[in-house]
């Protein structure tokens, strides 16, 4: 079983940034495709990035494109999610999650999915 864990959430100003991590569990991560996608209140789950096993392959939403950055760290089984020039429309939990696959997709079509993390931007 592969646990997800995201960390680094919390209240940020509009304009300002975080950086959302997500450690994974398991001998086997260096070989999965790691999402983030993210859930705003009374809103369906939205896709924002997506990195594939190697890192040779990433997408990001159109509504994080030149603010959001995915980016693995296989040797610390952790991947993460720069966001910079946040805004209100932002705020959602972020959810980060893993597919077998190994292909980086838009689509919710992952195996594992973590808790969660808090992200609020105020204005």
């Amino acid at each position: 079983q592969v646990q997800l864990v995201e960390s680094g959430g919390g209240l940020v100003q509009a304009g300002g940034s975080l950086r959302l991590s997500c450690a994974t569990s398991g001998r086997t991560f260096r070989s999965y495709a790691m999402g983030w996608f993210r859930q705003a209140p009374g809103k369906e789950r939205e896709f924002v990035a997506a990195i594939n096993w190697s890192g040779g392959r990433r997408y990001n939403a159109d509504s994080v494109k030149g603010r959001f950055t995915i980016s693995r760290d296989n040797a610390k089984n952790t991947v993460y999610l720069q966001m910079n020039s946040l805004k209100p429309e932002d705020t959602a939990v972020y959810y980060c999650a893993a597919g077998i696959h190994g292909i980086a997709t838009p689509l919710p079509e992952y195996d594992y999915w973590g808790q969660g993390t808090q992200v609020t931007v105020s204005s």
